[in-house]
């Protein structure tokens, strides 16, 4: 005998919030950044439920006792959508839905949807649609009474058999096998476009931080660019891509979809393409919520996505941003010219933009220095290094010693006077002020 099942329900914006958690309570920030993806979502909370799950029910994945609660919440006030901040099986989905005949959504449902609301160019609503379809894919399974329907039986309709499920599924698998060729082909014209730039020797800047971090409020203070900035997680989801002037030099500077905890595999794999613009960087801007509670975990997160994407390796400078909402805190940059620098600044304020800049000119070798460099015979080994740098503009040896005409790079130059036999370089670095630190930056203490 076949078994009914509900319909679907085409509504969803009032829900409910489910939050599991194993033992104590859920963890700092996590159910606040839930409550936040919901709303981002379009979802008015009706109410927020804990559920402690210290073994996952493979059914249900909460408690019996949970669900008759969860059911309860949602007569009383009125919600009919439930969202789990969890990923779900399509088994536990199916038998939450059709016990609280309710929708269901877990948290790979929720961000897809946000994605498919923030796309706008053709790539990136390629990428959501595909990336939907894959989640949508495992959860054709007897969700809706039509899929259990065959065909045949009335006229022009007759034939194998084959039932709505098996159809849909078909149809399913043709359209995403579409979408990842449409893809491929977006995908070659940015490889294109990536490789114009590299030929163009413009050094490449990738914005990329946790969402909300203030990346594209940042990246229109750069550039003038006018790209989308909200308060919201998620306002940015294509890749906007622009030329801005550094001293000593133009660089490309990319601004990038943000991270969040968990991000669903789906959507690493969907925007390989799109996260491409910081695998490919010469260097990562992380752009940090100075004011955020929980900020080294927020950047552990991102450089775990990072790794995932095959990006970790690459040089970072890092951006701490809204230091408005700090009192007391200023401008300033932390262990300047080192691999783990940082620039603190106000991307809505316009404060520290310059410090930004100016860190950038040296990370990337734009800020350089000129002039005759004074080498004694025994000094080869600095020789050689310069000539092998390539800042040997011409040279004179007049028995004693060797005359070189140099021009390279501000922090090369820095970190060959650092060195033993460097000495000959030093007067040609900027001499700091008695207000500035040994690197020529102004010296503060940390907020």
């Amino acid at each position: 005998m076949s078994t009914q099942f509900f319909e679907r329900s085409r509504g969803g914006e009032n829900a409910l919030l489910i939050q599991p958690h194993a033992g104590g309570p859920p963890a700092e920030g996590v159910l606040e950044e839930f409550t936040e993806l919901a709303r981002s979502a379009g979802a008015r909370v009706a109410a927020v439920l804990p559920a402690r799950i210290d073994k996952p029910n493979p059914s249900i994945l909460i408690g019996t006792g949970k669900l008759d609660e969860v059911k309860a919440a949602c007569e009383a006030t009125g919600a009919d959508l439930v969202l789990v901040n969890h990923a779900l099986t399509p088994v536990q989905e199916r038998n939450l839905e059709k016990a609280l005949e309710r929708r269901v959504v877990d948290r790979t449902g929720l961000i897809l949807d946000i994605f498919a609301q923030r796309a706008r160019s053709h790539e990136g609503k390629l990428q959501v649609e595909l990336a939907q379809l894959r989640h949508m894919a495992t959860r054709l399974v007897r969700g809706w009474t039509h899929l259990e329907r065959q065909r045949g039986g009335a006229i022009g309709l007759r034939g194998p058999g084959e039932t709505q499920l098996e159809t849909d599924r078909r149809l399913l698998q043709k359209r995403m096998e579409m979408l990842q060729k449409r893809l491929e082909k977006v995908e070659v014209q940015h490889t294109q476009m990536r490789r114009a730039r590299v030929r163009s020797e413009l050094p490449r800047v990738a914005l990329v931080g946790y969402t909300n971090a203030g990346k594209s409020t940042l990246f229109n203070a750069l550039t003038g660019a006018g790209a989308y900035a909200a308060d919201q997680l998620f306002a940015t989801l294509d890749p906007t891509v622009r030329r801005i002037e550094l001293p000593g030099g133009g660089v490309v500077l990319a601004d990038t979809v943000g991270f969040v905890r968990d991000l669903p595999h789906e959507l690493v794999a969907a925007f390989r393409s799109t996260l491409s613009e910081a695998r490919e960087a010469d260097l990562l801007l992380h752009v940090v919520d100075a004011d955020d509670p929980l900020r080294d975990e927020r950047m552990a997160q991102v450089d775990a996505v990072l790794h995932e994407i095959g990006a970790g390796d690459l040089p970072q400078l890092l951006v701490f941003n809204k230091i408005d909402r700090i009192e007391g805190a200023q401008p300033r940059i932390d262990a300047p010219g080192e691999a783990r620098s940082a620039v603190w600044l106000s991307a809505r304020d316009g404060l520290g933009l310059d410090l930004l800049r100016d860190a950038l000119g040296e990370r990337l070798g734009l800020r350089r220095v000129a002039g005759e460099v004074l080498l004694p015979t025994d000094a080869g080994r600095l020789r050689a290094r310069l000539h092998a740098l390539g800042a040997v503009r011409a040279e004179q040896h007049d028995g004693e010693r060797w005359a070189l005409d140099v021009d390279l790079p501000l922090a090369e130059a820095a970190r060959l006077a650092a060195q033993s036999d460097g000495a000959p370089l030093r007067p040609l670095l900027p001499v700091p002020g008695p207000e500035d630190s040994d690197d020529g930056f102004p010296v503060e203490s940390a907020p």
